[in-house]
């Protein structure tokens, strides 16, 4: 990987023969995101939605084996935003996923990821979990985020769910198509500029 702390975390996991797992929240709405639209000439296109729209808030991990194969995407949505408590939940989630595995968990200083609960999970969890914080003024450095806009791109763009299910569903269908990709997930490592 690119730069001389992820190069040294890279060497970690090889060395610990730990999963390398990027991980990242974001947040939908009934609100589209306008793309692009169509409509006869002289004729604007209208995109309707609610007008008391609700949110969906979606964690994302990205996880890679040490020498860089086979990726595994892991998700889970819930209605709000993302608190410290359901973070927490997220990893027990991807704990029963690596099961007698090392996992390093490269993330972002969101204030839930430093909270004194979230400190205090992690540091229960150090046999198998150990947590890097990716330096705040390089999102980019996560390809989680290439993620988030190849799907809110294409299934979610100009999307107008009546209601919050109709998003979830096209949010599913968009995850699950990068989950079915895995030359999707080099791209988007490619993207952030790491390499393996």
């Amino acid at each position: 990987m690119g730069g001389a702390t992820l190069a040294s975390g890279k060497k970690n996991a090889r060395r610990q023969r730990a999963w390398l797992v990027f991980e990242d929240e974001s947040g939908i709405s009934q609100v589209p995101v306008v793309r692009r639209t169509w409509a006869p000439r002289g004729e604007t296109p209208v995109l309707t939605h609610p007008f008391n729209w609700q949110r969906l808030s979606v964690a994302v991990a990205l996880a890679f084996r040490w020498d860089g194969r086979h990726p595994r995407l892991f998700f889970q949505t819930r209605r709000g935003t993302y608190r410290t408590d359901s973070l927490i939940a997220f990893l027990r989630h991807l704990r029963r996923h690596f099961r007698r595995q090392r996992v390093i968990l490269l993330w972002d200083g969101l204030p839930g990821h430093k909270s004194a609960a979230m400190l205090a999970h992690l540091v229960s969890q150090r046999h198998w979990l150990t947590a890097e914080r990716l330096p705040g003024y390089a999102p980019d450095l996560n390809p989680v985020e290439s993620i988030f806009g190849n799907v809110k791109g294409r299934e979610l763009a100009n999307h107008c769910g009546p209601e919050l299910a109709t998003l979830a569903q096209a949010l599913r269908t968009g995850l699950g198509r990068v989950r079915r990709r895995p030359h999707l997930a080099h791209a988007f490592v490619h993207h952030a500029g790491l390499e393996w």
